[in-house]
């Protein structure tokens, strides 16, 4: 079966166009569900409801009835059937799960976590004091959020990595309580292996609850189950988790609205074909996922078409990333490398690979990308799984003004002004002037009657 994935020539062809079509597609905007998704919600619901409206819906439903919405929608969207007992994990599971844990696996997540804290807490900020001026202290304070939700899909397969790349830089800014929400599925809220990961990440708040529901849960909290309310809500999901992280924002703070995972590859004679393909396959077997290559090598282009064959053969999930390669997949022909450049800026991946002889010569014009990753040894793979940067990741062009997960996500700032008399004194006269030119008059008197010599004020 030949691959029938978008070939694009920008000197005969509108890349921009096609990519900025693409791009539309497989935003939250796109509504992109699969088949069976709008089945179950047909089943579910009575009606073909856009994701908007099912989530709209969902929301208001377990923020009216708590506990009772959040089984009823598990059982008709789930297709699960929760007593109330079963929605928390016990600490008796969590502990069994660690205890039954393959050593190796457990050692394998020790290392990461280390990898990532180290990472995490070396960006860290610390506090800002400075004195402008006599009788002028000004500061900033760095205080972590005092609770945080954290949603692990769950539906396709067991991702332990997103547990460790959300919880770990929470940790590491000294988030004091964490909950995890996780759907109750063999790849989620029942599978051994991720319950061991939150045992070993310290982890006590695990709950059984997927989807739009999952945070609506996290955002207004279930009193039945003992869930408090979040102040901010992490983690990827599919289009209805994005669409429900929208929903609660304002209630509480979100990473951001994620969609599908996209990668875009510039390469250059000399990069590996073979390297290239398997890099391409990696994002599109989220499927689905946009995988982009842009290359001014005309050789290069049909060297990669054939690796793509070669490996979707022989990949277990080959088929998927088929379909999605066909569907969200280009392989681009630029005429040099400003053009490769200029494009992937206009794209603003969520990841970023650079596979050309002199990486590092791209990287300063190179100013939209989730995660750039340099070099032909460097996978995203790697950052997906062990580096230490959070694969939490902006997607669907928002690199142009966001950024990916990190420790500082969880932290506050407070902005600290401290004044002597005299230092107010300094500032008064600018003061009354704007409190003048707005009409504030009791703003101006607040200077005034502390420096009244006659106020008695020390």
């Amino acid at each position: 079966m030949t691959l029938g994935i978008r070939q694009i020539d920008c000197a005969r062809d509108d890349a921009e166009r096609a990519i900025a079509a693409l791009r539309a597609e497989l935003s939250p905007k796109g509504n992109v569900v699969s088949p069976e998704g709008r089945a179950r919600t047909i089943a579910a619901f009575g009606e073909p409801l856009e994701p908007r409206q099912v989530v709209e819906r969902i929301c208001e439903d377990v923020s009216a009835r708590g506990l009772a919405a959040v089984l009823d929608y598990t059982r008709r969207l789930d297709g699960v059937t929760l007593e109330a007992n079963q929605v928390r994990v016990s600490d008796d599971e969590l502990r069994a799960a660690h205890r039954q844990a393959d050593p190796g696996y457990l050692e394998t997540l020790a290392r990461i976590r280390d990898n990532i804290l180290a990472y995490q807490k070396g960006i860290l900020p610390s506090g800002v004091r400075i004195e402008p001026g006599p009788g002028v202290e000004l500061g900033l304070l760095y205080r972590p959020i005092r609770r945080v939700g954290v949603c692990i899909p769950g539906g396709a397969a067991a991702y332990p990595s997103t547990l460790l790349m959300t919880v770990v830089p929470a940790q590491a800014a000294g988030v004091g309580q964490i909950a995890v929400v996780v759907p109750p599925t063999p790849f989620g809220g029942f599978n051994a292996d991720l319950l061991a990961a939150c045992a070993a990440m310290g982890l006590s708040e695990v709950y059984r609850v997927g989807g739009a529901q999952g945070i609506a849960a996290l955002a207004y909290g279930i009193d039945a189950i003992g869930l408090e309310p979040v102040d901010k809500i992490v983690g990827p999901g599919n289009l209805f988790v994005a669409l429900a992280k929208r929903h609660v924002y304002g209630t509480v703070d979100i990473d951001g609205i994620a969609g599908p995972s996209e990668v875009v590859v510039i390469a250059d004679a000399t990069a590996e074909p073979e390297f290239l393909a398997a890099d391409l396959i990696s994002q599109a077997e989220h499927s689905p996922g946009a995988s982009i290559l842009l290359t001014w090598e005309p050789a290069l282009i049909d060297r990669v078409l054939s690796a793509l064959e070669d490996q979707l053969g022989r990949l277990s999930r080959g088929s998927l990333a088929r379909d999605s390669l066909e569907r969200f997949g280009a392989l681009i022909r630029v005429r040099n490398r400003d053009e490769a450049v200029r494009l992937s800026n206009q794209i603003a991946p969520e990841h970023l690979h650079v596979s050309t002889a002199d990486p590092r010569g791209l990287l300063p014009e190179l100013t939209n990308a989730g995660a750039i990753f340099l070099g032909h040894f460097t996978p995203v793979a790697a950052g997906d799984y062990a580096a230490g940067p959070s694969h939490v990741l902006p997607t669907g062009g928002t690199a142009r003004f966001s950024s990916g997960l990190s420790a500082i996500d969880f932290l506050k700032r407070s902005s600290l002004i401290a004044l002597s008399r005299d230092g107010l004194a300094a500032l008064a006269p600018d003061i009354r002037l704007l409190a003048d030119k707005e009409g504030l008059t009791a703003h101006r008197l607040s200077v005034d009657l502390r420096l009244d010599d006659t106020s008695g004020a020390p």
